[in-house]
């Protein structure tokens, strides 16, 4: 990563960091184990790329930061959520996440259910509250696309297909990729949009962006795979060599480790050449886009 990149993800990472702070207070009271748990599962950890994503999209249209912010934060919000579901022994059955105990072994299975749910809709909450954006079609057009990422038509159908078809030797690479486009890629998509959706931009900058995020959500999931049989917990702060003891299909068990490295390469590329109207205002996009394939995190 350039040093440039590194400063751009780190300073974005904090101004987000502080805006959940802000959003995620403490609460006193019987339920205040709740919301501890909504922000352990959220704060001081994580490389916020899908914020950082939000951002930059938001960048690209002169959107005021302090509304941008409130999105990013939302995403983050229900990135986290889906992390604390996925960990749980019913789904993925994680114990580590982001180097410390997941969230449902730091409080217990029913308070990570719970602080999960609590996360979805506080995100809902941020995107349609009218500090996100003075026009109330966009915050709900923002909330419209959310639902439609995270729902049973984006993530949480992608992570249905995930467990149907674990352990299964028959798939093949389109069913693979749709897993991921919904698991992975729709939340990543959203993210990449949300800017264009608070400037009211045209349908062609649209639709660069989301070629952008669609070749983007797919390399960085080939990179996710690889780094699932390449990498080791220290790295990553989480299992790795899951996915292999699961029986799981990945791009790099139907693809092979250097063919799978290959084809995220190309994907990241593509990702950037569709960001050419933009110009370099992009370059940080871009510069994403390239990392994402050659992180060892």
């Amino acid at each position: 990563m350039s040093p440039e990149l590194a400063a751009a993800l780190a300073a974005d990472a904090e101004r987000v960091e502080r805006a959940l702070e802000v959003l995620l207070p403490e609460r006193p009271g019987e339920e205040a184990s709740l919301f501890a748990a909504m922000r352990y599962a959220t704060l001081g950890g994580g490389k916020r790329i899908r914020p950082f994503l939000a951002l930059e999209s938001a960048r690209l249209f002169d959107i005021a930061e302090s509304c941008s912010l409130r999105v990013a934060a939302a995403i983050e919000m229900a990135h986290c959520y889906s992390l604390a579901h996925d960990d749980l022994p019913a789904m993925d059955d994680d114990d580590l996440r982001r180097g410390k105990p997941s969230l449902h072994r730091a409080f217990d299975e029913a308070t990570a259910i719970l602080a999960g749910d609590a996360l979805l809709t506080r995100a809902f909450e941020v995107i349609v509250d009218p500090p996100t954006h003075g026009d109330p079609g966009v915050r709900a057009a923002l909330a419209l696309e959310l639902a439609r990422a995270l729902g049973a038509e984006g993530m949480v159908g992608g992570q249905m297909i995930d467990l149907a078809t674990e352990g299964r030797v028959d798939l093949d690479i389109g069913t693979i990729t749709r897993l991921q486009r919904l698991k992975t890629g729709a939340l990543i998509l959203f993210a990449c949009e949300a800017g264009a959706t608070m400037a009211h931009a045209g349908q062609h900058l649209r639709e660069a962006l989301r070629g952008y995020a669609q070749d983007l959500g797919l390399a960085f999931q080939m990179a996710d795979d690889l780094l699932d049989v390449e990498s080791s917990v220290a790295e990553t702060g989480k299992a790795v060599g899951k996915d292999a003891a699961r029986g799981k299909a990945t791009f790099v068990s139907l693809l092979g480790a250097e063919r799978a490295r290959a084809q995220a390469r190309l994907l990241a590329a593509q990702a950037a050449e569709h960001l050419a109207p933009f110009g370099a205002r992009a370059d940080r996009l871009r510069a994403i886009a390239r990392w994402v394939v050659e992180r060892r995190a």
